[in-house]
């Protein structure tokens, strides 16, 4: 069958990687966009070294997925203050890369607030200014250094925003796993089980395709035979490199399916229960799994590949590893009801992800 895929990131990965900023900048001036523990870790005064008279300043009060409610006085300082800078570094993990995402988009008044009122029409626009974006995540899970997605979440309103634009394609990414050796464990599971997410939902999804499975299938193999390891030796290097690889690939996969039911499921569970991103969007890959399980020969065959060829037993697999990390996979453990749960699947099969899951006519 005919398929197509696309991603314009340029990729520098390995050990030691991030000296390559000033090579990838090529003389241009950029804001860094990083968390703020980056300072007490030394990586702030690491990143003004290697970028010297390039570094235009330094934005480091972000906040776990980002939010309207301070968003907005960011933005639009951003805007009035480097108008003329040409870049943006964005060192951290998902809610780094997804902030930096958010300023590089600018509006033509540099209001935050008309950039809001784009993203909640749904439908693409054509920013009036942009800035080059150079991703480097410090998690193994996110994706988003490939991908053009990011969210914003306004809680007070009970809803988030999905910001997506042929314009928000990172230039480049930036995979160093030296970074992740100071990940603590509960930031480690949260991450590798979002990167093993990605893998699966870019599989059980009608925009699949050779290429994405083929990303897929090795990420998500390499997940789980890796995480268990590193849970137990945080700080080995070869372990955090082939978790770095196994999340780049997950960012591959679904750079071009986009996610499905587990991470329409998450968002309600993010917003309602307070669940972090990683474990939200994995709990219910067992319960996934098996509605999908039998929706199409072909995917069931991609599927079959993670597991050793053995998809009848794969959910109950797939339940014992994630128990196995110490992640609860029934919705009663996280504070939901049968029934709540009920309506949460049905309204998550409706949803704009949910609407990619090929098996959503199954177990209705």
């Amino acid at each position: 069958m005919p398929f197509r895929y696309h991603n314009p990131v340029a990729v520098r990965g390995g050990a030691g990687a991030l000296e390559a900023l000033p090579e990838i900048l090529a003389g241009r001036r950029a804001v860094l966009v990083t968390f703020p523990e980056a300072e007490g870790l030394g990586l702030v005064s690491r990143l003004r070294a290697i970028l010297g008279a390039s570094l235009a300043g330094v934005i480091d009060r972000i906040e776990p997925n980002p939010d309207v409610s301070y968003l907005a006085a960011m933005y639009e300082r951003f805007w009035r203050e480097h108008a003329n800078t040409e870049a943006l570094v964005a060192v951290g993990g998902g809610s780094a890369i997804d902030t930096a995402k958010a300023l590089m988009v600018g509006t033509e008044s540099g209001l935050f607030d008309d950039l809001v009122a784009l993203l909640a029409t749904g439908k693409p626009f054509v920013p009036h200014r942009v800035k080059a974006l150079v991703a480097v995540p410090t998690t193994a899970g996110t994706g988003s250094e490939v991908t053009p997605w990011a969210t914003i979440w306004d809680r007070a309103a009970g809803k988030k925003h999905s910001l997506h634009l042929r314009e928000t394609w990172p230039e480049a990414a930036i995979v160093d796993p030296d970074l992740m050796l100071t990940l603590p464990r509960s930031v480690t599971v949260q991450s590798g089980l979002d990167a093993l997410s990605h893998a699966l939902e870019s599989i059980w999804n009608v925009n699949a395709n050779p290429v994405s499975d083929t990303y897929a299938v090795a990420a998500a193999r390499e997940v789980m035979a890796t995480l268990p390891g590193l849970l137990a030796d945080l700080g080995n290097r070869d372990l955090r490199a082939r978790m770095a690889l196994a999340a780049l690939k997950a960012g591959l996969a679904f750079s071009n399916t986009k996610t499905a039911l587990a991470h329409s499921i998450s968002y309600e569970m993010t917003l309602r229960f307070g669940l972090p991103h990683g474990i939200a969007c994995s709990f219910t890959l067992p319960m996934v799994l098996e509605r999908a399980r039998g929706a199409d020969a072909g995917r069931d065959a991609v599927l079959a590949a993670i597991f050793d060829g053995d998809l009848a037993d794969a959910p109950q697999r797939l339940r014992a590893f994630l128990e196995s990390v110490g992640v609860r996979t029934d919705f009663a453990h996280y504070g939901v009801t049968e029934d709540d749960s009920s309506r949460m699947i049905a309204a998550a099969l409706e949803g704009v992800r949910g609407r990619n899951f090929i098996g959503r006519g199954v177990g209705a």
